[in-house]
């Protein structure tokens, strides 16, 4: 039997080349917040109407998903949680966020904002405009009423 015996860096070198190989067969985009072909679904049925969600990349049923998430002037986003972190950037209007335990946070274009999975929090849309905030969730993208111990 013939053994192929190769040095630690010829290993790395080797998974390294197919993973630049992958990623050269993917194709870089960009999205703005106003582009036409941006497809926007709605959001869950306890958010405020005019609520709607665009995906940028991933599928928000597995690991990883991007989406551009919209609520109108004045919306309110009732207490809720989610099962993975979010990071935030919010892209337009004036948006403020409440964490459970932690005073409300005003955010203003281009700010970002971190939110740990399972922490209930509550939003609301400024009258500064529609606000558009783009995140990035770790795990598949949800959103869940109240607070987690109400679901045990």
């Amino acid at each position: 039997m013939l053994k192929l015996k190769l040095p630690l860096a010829g290993v790395v070198l080797a998974a390294l080349s197919f993973s630049i190989t992958a990623a050269a067969d993917e194709q870089a985009f960009t999205w703005t917040h106003d582009d036409p072909g941006l497809e926007w679904g709605p959001c869950p049925d306890y958010f405020p109407a005019g609520c709607a969600i665009a995906v940028l990349q991933g599928n928000p049923e597995q690991r990883n998903a991007d989406i551009f998430f919209r609520l109108e002037p004045g919306s309110e986003v009732p207490l809720h949680w989610h099962s993975s972190a979010e990071r935030m950037m919010l892209v337009s209007g004036e948006f403020m966020v409440d964490y459970d335990g932690q005073d409300p946070v005003v955010m203003r274009p281009g700010t970002y904002a971190y939110g740990p999975a399972g922490l209930p929090h509550t939003a609301e849309c400024r009258d500064q405009g529609p606000c558009v905030l783009f995140i990035a969730f770790e795990d598949p993208v949800d959103a869940i009423a109240g607070r987690p111990h109400d679901h045990q």
